[in-house]
């Protein structure tokens, strides 16, 4: 059997989890924002001594940040004539309800790449006006002399009829210009979220080509895997074709991964907690991983399946700065790797995990496992010339960054909570990332939530998640009919060729049919409404659909008449999992710590116990202010908490005193 790695490359750190003969095995270091494959090719050679026969998952940053930093492909859009500026209209949805002047940010295409070309179909793909062959010829002239690397064709009802496109996209390759259309990215109605979805879909694609195709060749000799961001995964060549199925990979790994972790814990309801060193990104585990295809990439949407994920702008390389009014803010941006925190020995702005250092909440002898040396001395120098700025102490100061940033990844879990009807305090919070566990306890006291729990390898937990994915496909077809003028043999059948085709390309990837998982499923609505909701397509879907609606809205009408706005199909290919070491705990023992150090919680100098991750066996338990130190992350038990080691090697940590 191959060994498995997966590698999870963030802005700061790259995480990888191996799975040989000796177990699993975790490794982080310091990502290469340059060229992200040297440090994977690094760290594979650290922990194998190779880079050949490995069967390697992958997630990255790579298409998200193209996205949000605005450096992708140079993209050409072809449109239906009379609708070339449908990206630029949108859903007249305004960010700030409140004010009139915000100007949304222009689309990705730029309007001397945007063309209009003569074709028409109605909303049943019939014919009305045959495409101008001879005008497209003239546009694929003028795409080239303009520069663009890549052409969207999005022509309207394409997913009723696909012929024109198809028939414009020919004429394109013809004269050697790559080419994505919107029927094979997103064979959907409602134009704008379709056209959206393919210009993202191409303004990544040559950037995830090169990039995939480096590390394909590097990785010659092994099986590559791609992290999507539905929570499965995909070969290398079919995230070429379709990346932006890529876009939100890794923060998708890190929800299949806390899943995992909370399932054999013993914890159904949890809400993940990802704070990396970038962002922070929230999910809502309830009995099972949420999923959602109303989701944007920055401002723009796509509408694929994705697990449902909010990200705010705090991780552990936040830069803290004072606004034009004097306030502290706290991110969104970030250190990242090149410089990174103060800390790191480079950078020179004060991040969060400054702040964490200059209240004692970092052992700097064990950093990253001891792997990593952390400059006390430069972070107090440059914390006091920012808390002169302020009038406050360097210990205020630092309390301060902390609690903004508190403060803004709490308003994240209440999105995807308080918001959707649920109480957090039926929750426990799984927390994760470098930073998370830092953070964990102070915010569940704030939602009231009862338990924490950091797992023991917290810092990598997105690349462990990527060896637990399944392989996924994910098909969707409209309908745009009432519910009484289609049963569900009739949805059935419409969903047979895609089923046909999902199984055909998990055979092409070697899983035979008795290791595939197919699910159908609906998108419904009342009659009159804009927007629905996803269901199993059951005999009984319409009575789940009111419940459901009754659920979501709080109202629901058995008697208004609905419609099946989409059919979907999702199919998986279940891979081997590997299992989570576990020690029988055989009894409770108070851990013992390596080191007593003073530190700073709710604005007052205490002692902290320093305890090594290594060091705790399944049945430790100690009483906060306590710091577990680990190779790849660190928790942080404030006062008032206790914590205890479950046989996993999870941290679980709750209110009150260990006894």
């Amino acid at each position: 059997m191959h060994s498995r790695i997966g590698i999870d490359t963030g802005g700061t750190f790259t995480d990888f989890v191996h799975l040989g003969p000796d177990g699993l095995v975790v490794h982080k270091q310091r990502s290469t924002p340059d060229d992200p494959s040297r440090s994977i090719l690094d760290g594979i050679r650290h922990l194998t001594g190779q880079a050949t026969s490995l069967d390697v998952v992958h997630g990255s940053t790579v298409a998200t940040n193209a996205v949000l930093e605005r450096k992708g492909a140079r993209v050409a859009l072809v449109a239906t004539r009379g609708f070339e500026d449908v990206l630029k209209i949108g859903r007249q949805t305004r960010p700030e309800l409140y004010n009139v002047f915000v100007a949304p940010r222009p689309p990705l295409v730029d309007p001397d790449l945007t063309f209009g070309v003569t074709e028409r179909l109605d909303a049943s793909g019939a014919v009305l006006q045959a495409v101008n062959e001879e005008e497209v010829d003239r546009l694929a002239r003028l795409i080239r002399d303009r520069g663009a690397t890549i052409v969207a064709v999005c022509l309207l009802h394409s997913y009723a009829n696909p012929a024109h496109e198809e028939q414009v996209a020919t004429l394109l390759r013809q004269s050697s210009l790559a080419v994505c259309t919107s029927h094979e990215v997103l064979p959907e109605y409602r134009e704008f979220e379709r056209w959206s979805t393919t210009v993202v879909n191409a303004y990544v694609t040559p950037l995830m080509d090169r990039y995939l195709g480096t590390l394909e060749r590097t990785l010659a000799e092994s099986r590559l895997s791609i992290m999507q961001s539905n929570g499965g995964c995909i070969s290398a060549g079919a995230a070429r074709a379709q990346a932006v199925r890529t876009v939100l990979s890794g923060p998708a790994a890190g929800v299949v991964g806390a899943s995992a972790v909370a399932h054999a814990a013993g914890f159904p309801r949890v809400i993940s907690f990802d704070m990396g060193g970038t962002s922070t990104d929230v999910s809502l585990i309830d009995d099972g991983i949420g999923r959602t295809t109303d989701s944007k990439v920055g401002d723009f949407p796509v509408r694929l399946p994705l697990i449902d994920i909010h990200t705010v702008g705090a991780g552990g390389g936040s830069i803290a700065y004072l606004d034009t009014g004097g306030a502290l803010r706290v991110g969104p941006r970030s250190a990242g790797a090149n410089p990174g925190p103060v800390c790191y020995g480079v950078g020179e702005e004060l991040t969060v995990t400054d702040a964490n250092l200059l209240l004692g909440r970092l052992d700097p002898d064990y950093f990253l496992g001891g792997r990593m040396t952390i400059d006390t001395g430069r972070t107090q120098r440059v914390a006091a010339a920012l808390a002169k700025q302020t009038g406050l102490s360097v210990p205020e100061l630092a309390d301060g960054i902390v609690r903004v940033a508190n403060a803004n990844m709490e308003r994240a879990i209440r999105v995807v909570s308080v918001e959707r009807g649920h109480d957090p305090r039926d929750f426990a919070l799984l927390a994760f990332g470098g930073a998370g566990g830092m953070h964990a306890c102070e915010i569940a006291q704030q939602l009231e939530i009862k338990t924490v729990i950091v797992p023991r390898h917290a810092g990598v937990l997105s690349a462990l998640g990527m060896l637990v994915a399944d392989v996924t496909k994910d098909y969707s077809a409209s309908v745009l009919k009432s519910s009484s003028q289609v049963s569900v043999k009739d949805l059935q059948r419409l969903c047979a060729p895609l089923v046909a085709a999902a199984k055909a390309e998990l055979e092409g990837e070697g899983f035979p049919t008795r290791r595939q998982v197919i699910t159908l499923s609906v998108d419904v609505r009342y009659v009159g409404q804009s927007f629905e909701i996803t269901l199993p397509l059951t005999a009984d879907y319409r009575k789940v659909f009111d419940q459901q609606h009754g659920k979501t809205y709080g109202s629901s009408n058995p008697a208004r008449a609905t419609e099946v706005v989409n059919v979907r199909v999702s199919a998986a290919g279940i891979t081997d999992k590997p299992k989570l070491p576990f020690t029988k705990v055989r009894g409770a023992s108070k851990a013992k710590p390596s080191a007593v150090r003073p530190g700073r919680f709710t604005g007052k100098n205490v002692k902290v116990a320093f305890y090594r991750w290594d060091d705790l066996k399944p049945g430790s338990y100690a009483s906060g202010p306590a710091v577990i130190a680990g190779g790849e992350a660190t928790a942080v038990v404030p006062p008032g908490w206790k914590f205890k080691v479950d046989g996993h090697g999870n941290v679980l940590a709750q209110k009150g005193r260990a006894s």
